[in-house]
């Protein structure tokens, strides 16, 4: 089954690490204001889910919503979160560990539209 989002090994390896910190996690695919367009890591909950947010799948055993509004713009893509070192969002849980989640896209294949029913 095609996932809508899906994780690199060094960004399931990181959400195991922040779990074991701060317990079950949720992600919010950010649409810009202060962090960018950055996947936003925080404890399950912390953030509260609107009618106009989309669950998108799981990465690591923790959802991960989206706006409508930004989903009708990557629809045609998947998202893959990975990390890298540096500073991320100011108000995701991974900064203060130096590294940041970042999302990298693909188109889906014919098939794989298909399969979603797009």
């Amino acid at each position: 089954m095609t996932e809508r989002v899906t994780a690199t090994p060094a960004a399931i390896e990181l959400i195991h690490m922040l779990k074991e910190k701060h317990g079950p996690l949720m992600f919010h695919q950010s649409g810009g204001c202060c962090d960018g367009s950055a996947p936003m890591c925080y404890p399950d909950g912390e953030f509260l889910i609107g009618d106009s947010d989309k669950l998108l799948g799981e990465i690591g055993g923790s959802p991960f919503y989206i706006s409508e509004a930004q989903y009708e713009y990557w629809k045609h893509t998947q998202l893959i979160i990975d990390v890298v070192d540096g500073r991320g969002g100011m108000f995701s849980l991974e900064g203060p560990h130096g590294k940041r989640f970042l999302t990298r896209s693909r188109i889906f294949t014919d098939e794989e539209r298909q399969e979603l029913g797009q």
